[in-house]
């Protein structure tokens, strides 16, 4: 768990190189802002691929998006994959409707999330290559 000023931690969890964060009950600024620091500071330390975990998540706020943007571009940036988990469905059709999903992966759970990741992996680095 990481600890940010505002005392608030944000949940997290290391599996190898991929980092899943939990998102809150609302996705605004300033729970989004502390995501985007979490994911910030994994993909610096090395992380290869971050899941963010929206199964608390009931609502996500304008600026909660555009924080979501930010991730997305942070994480192309470092060459890490992104994947959305858990999102519901009043959530999915909004990222579908801003044009979200073009850039990230939507998985219906964090077990569909490390898969996803997994074949993307066999696909990228083939045995005895």
């Amino acid at each position: 768990m990481a600890e940010f000023p505002a005392g608030v931690p944000v949940q997290s969890r290391c599996v190898g190189a991929t980092v899943v964060i939990y998102a809150t009950d609302y996705l605004n600024k300033l729970s989004g802002e502390r995501i985007e620091r979490e994911c910030r500071r994994q993909l610096e330390a090395g992380c290869s691929a971050l899941v963010i975990n929206f199964r608390d998540t009931e609502l996500v706020n304008s600026i909660g998006v555009s924080i979501l943007l930010g991730v997305i571009d942070a994480a192309e940036s470092a060459g890490a994959q992104l994947i959305f988990s858990d999102v519901n469905n009043q959530t999915v059709e909004l990222f579908e409707m801003l044009g979200l999903t073009r850039h990230v992966a939507l998985a219906a759970s964090e077990q569909e999330a490390f898969a996803t990741l997994a074949e993307f992996s066999a696909k990228t680095n083939p045995v005895g290559h």
